[in-house]
């Protein structure tokens, strides 16, 4: 680091120097990168230990901590909690929700209201009649994320707004996440952030999945139809909750006659399941893997270490035992085997306090996953024909 580089030191107050900074870290320099707070130094205990010690001072005092390397030299970098959210309307959150509306819009009016190309080619603004399919969709998904939106806000944890991503048929978008910057604070207010998405995407689903009961099916035109009958159809099999929640209601799942299709707003409900499901797989940074690294502590990594296996294992079941394809859920089951691969090999998240979170909270965590499981299906997607 070169000798005329400006320093700013203790002397202004409004650079935050807690006593235990130099208690733990050999500090040498430390320098103002707008926002950005860089102490140069070497640590004098283990890196994760390090982190764990000053996170809760600088925390105190307004700032995320995190160790890094700066054009080359090793810093501690704290920058003010919840800086990046000042910086007015979040476009990036807003381009692609708008972009999201539109792609479930065309795939809900082309492949599940079945106006035909011609139409809406003729005449774009016919898609609007898929609204109750975008709502359903986008509803189950973004308050699952808002759930975690709203839970990381209220413990003070840096988290972004949803991000949902657009996508093709079959439901016009794949999902939505959120950002968590910054490191977790104890393994409780993992957990919470963790299980708040769960829990409101579910209550979600539910409500969307008996509206789209309630509505009764719609008609399946004949020309789809005889397309159907000439060729091969994809047929999305219903979870167990679905089914239940429709004996609950009185209503009818599916329909033996042909021509008759559920209402597409079910279709939010049964999305809402799987992204559930998936969510709930206890690896790496999805939802199941924060609630059992709260749950269980560093043993997570072993459970996560299981789940591509089974996720394998159910994919080779469907191939070898039961002869399906690849693109009737053995696919689908060996592409997050491999997902499930990847982001346990980058871990978990690994909070500051590592103090149990109690028997309420694990209970609550076993419903969830309880729950969850009554969203699994073993053939989820099938072409028949």
């Amino acid at each position: 680091m070169a000798d005329d580089d400006p320093v700013a030191t203790s002397v202004d107050g409004s650079v935050p120097r807690p006593p235990e900074l130099e208690s733990w870290y050999h500090l040498t320099d430390i320098r103002v990168d707008g926002d950005r707070i860089l102490y140069y130094g070497e640590p004098l205990i283990p890196r994760k230990r390090l982190l764990g010690e000053l996170w809760e001072p600088f925390q105190r005092r307004g700032y995320d901590l995190k160790l890094a390397r700066v054009d080359g030299d090793l810093a501690l970098v704290a920058e003010p909690i919840g800086s990046s959210s000042r910086d007015g309307i979040p476009w990036t959150n807003v381009i692609m929700f708008a972009a999201t509306v539109i792609s479930t819009l065309f795939v809900g009016a082309y492949g599940w209201y079945y106006i035909p190309m011609e139409e809406i080619t003729a005449n774009p603004l016919s898609v609007l009649e898929a609204w109750p399919f975008t709502a359903a969709v986008l509803g189950v998904l973004m308050i699952h994320e808002l759930g975690h939106y709203a839970m990381g806000r209220y413990h003070g944890v840096d988290v972004s707004l949803p991000y949902v991503i657009p996508f093709v048929f079959p439901f016009g978008t794949l999902g939505a996440i959120i950002r968590m910057r910054g490191r977790m604070p104890s393994r409780k207010v993992l957990f919470d952030i963790g299980v708040a998405g769960p829990i409101a995407g579910l209550i979600a689903t539910v409500v969307v999945t008996a509206i789209g009961l309630s509505l009764g099916p719609v008609e399946i035109p004949a020309s789809v139809l005889q397309q159907a009958e000439s060729g091969q159809t994809i047929t999305f099999n219903n979870p167990p909750l679905l089914d239940l929640i429709a004996w609950a209601i009185g209503e009818q799942a599916t329909y033996s006659d042909p021509a008759l299709n559920p209402h597409p707003v079910i279709i939010g409900g049964w999305v809402g399941m799987f992204f559930t499901l998936l969510n709930l797989l206890p690896v790496g940074q999805l939802d199941g893997g924060h609630m059992v690294r709260a749950m269980v502590g560093e043993r997570q990594e072993t459970i996560a270490s299981l789940v591509p296996a089974a996720l394998f294992g159910i994919a080779g079941y469907l191939y070898y035992i039961r002869g399906l394809g690849i693109n009737e859920s053995v696919g689908l089951w060996a592409f997050w085997g491999v997902f499930a691969m990847a982001i346990a090999y980058s871990g978990p998240a690994n909070p500051t306090d590592e103090s149990s979170i109690g028997w309420p909270r694990i209970a609550i965590g076993f419903a969830t996953f309880g729950v969850g499981l009554l969203c699994f299906m073993l053939v989820p997607i099938q072409v028949v024909g």
